[in-house]
């Protein structure tokens, strides 16, 4: 991969992200100004997760049979830049649900085929382990840079600036997404019933559990970490710190990832993760002061950077060729659909009928399962010998 395709596709990553480190933070508090109670914002977050179900395996498909993700990827960043102008016209809660759909189901493509994508480019020159993290760190860095300059900004002029920023946000992703390109794609037909036969795999199925409840159980934070620290007292800006510092994390793993890697199997990684997720989510819950926050935070190059790198390796093993998009998209359509769409209206129950800290106990207990079922691959990856 040249050094311009690197920038090209590590700013795809800097922009996408921080349009999510502008909505993961600043949307719950943008609808909560907008006078919509608990339970409405979060059905209209959990948008963000529902158009996950369908979406990202429709493109993926798309992609696959058409061999032209970047082609996809285009159309749909240009359509999202459109969509997102409808902000500045809606008034009514219905009017919102539908543009949160319609917007998301749309921007559901650029993960699954930015990330297949790239690792296309990645592994054309043997450079997956090498590159791959210093490209996707950029994403880390956009999300930090946006939560702190959003967050700044909307602490002393007032979040009803946040639809001018999205638009900023999203209009230079989609400038940005004419700087990609990928090597040319093996065209090989599709054979009937390749992917259902990789699905029967045990493992993969048992992947994809672990999947689920991990993200089911960071939906407490998509949708409500901010509410959660701004009931603790805490301002915009420094709840912005928070979500930056959990980034940062993530940055120096991606950073240094090629040396845990290339070391440590996928799976084991993947457990260590989902071990470090417990953890972390019983802080947040039962000892939410500021220097456990912090240490909480932290743990986010765990839960987040290392499970997402191992996964997105492991995704390999079983997913190839006409199949890799539709991999990324199963995956993502599995965790970040079901599993953060579940998640988020569970935390949501939860929030408005016990306490708070409540949501983020249920995330500790998902990623207890979550490592349960990865443990299932093991005996089928390391059988033991006979002495």
């Amino acid at each position: 991969m040249t050094p311009v395709l690197r920038w090209a596709f590590g700013s795809f990553f800097f922009l996408y992200f921080a349009y999510v480190g502008l909505v993961s933070p600043y949307a719950s508090l943008f609808f909560l100004d907008r006078g919509f109670n608990v339970i409405e914002i979060a059905v209209l977050m959990s948008m963000l997760q529902i158009t996950r179900i369908v979406g990202p395996f429709s493109w993926g498909w798309l992609s696959d049979y058409l061999s032209n993700r970047i082609g996809i990827i285009r159309i749909c960043a240009c359509l999202a830049a459109l969509v997102f102008l409808c902000i500045f016209y809606l008034q009514s809660y219905i009017g919102f649900f539908i543009w949160m759909f319609v917007l998301h189901t749309i921007l559901s493509s650029q993960m699954p085929l930015g990330e297949t994508a790239t690792i296309h480019a990645l592994y054309k020159d043997n450079s997956f382990d090498k590159r791959y993290g210093r490209l996707r760190l950029w994403g880390s860095i956009g999300f930090i840079a946006m939560v702190l300059i959003a967050g700044e900004l909307f602490q002393r002029k007032g979040i009803e600036l946040y639809p001018y920023v999205g638009t900023v946000i999203l209009f230079a992703l989609a400038v940005i997404t004419f700087c990609l390109h990928e090597p040319k794609m093996e065209r090989r037909k599709m054979v009937k019933g390749e992917l259902f036969a990789v699905l029967l795999n045990p493992d993969v199925r048992w992947f994809l559990v672990s999947g689920f409840f991990m993200i089911f159980a960071h939906a407490s934070l998509y949708v409500f970490y901010s509410l959660y620290l701004a009931n603790l007292g805490y301002d915009k800006f420094q709840i912005g710190l928070f979500w930056a510092l959990g980034v940062a994390a993530e940055v120096l793993f991606f950073y240094f990832q090629n040396k845990i890697l290339s070391r440590v199997d996928s799976e084991v990684i993947l457990q260590g993760a989902f071990g470090v997720g417990v953890i972390r989510f019983i802080l947040i819950a039962f000892f939410p002061t500021t220097i456990v926050l912090i240490l909480a935070q932290l743990m986010h190059a765990g839960t987040f950077a290392a499970h997402h790198s191992a996964a997105t390796k492991l995704l390999l093993r079983w997913f190839t060729g006409p199949l890799q998009a539709r991999g990324q998209a199963i995956m993502a359509t599995v965790s970040y659909g079901l599993g953060g769409t579940i998640g988020g209206l569970c935390a949501g129950w939860i929030w408005d009928l016990f306490q708070p800290r409540d949501v983020f106990v249920m995330s500790a207990l998902a990623c207890g399962i979550a490592g349960m079922a990865i443990q299932k691959l093991r005996p089928r990856r390391y059988p033991s010998r006979k002495a």
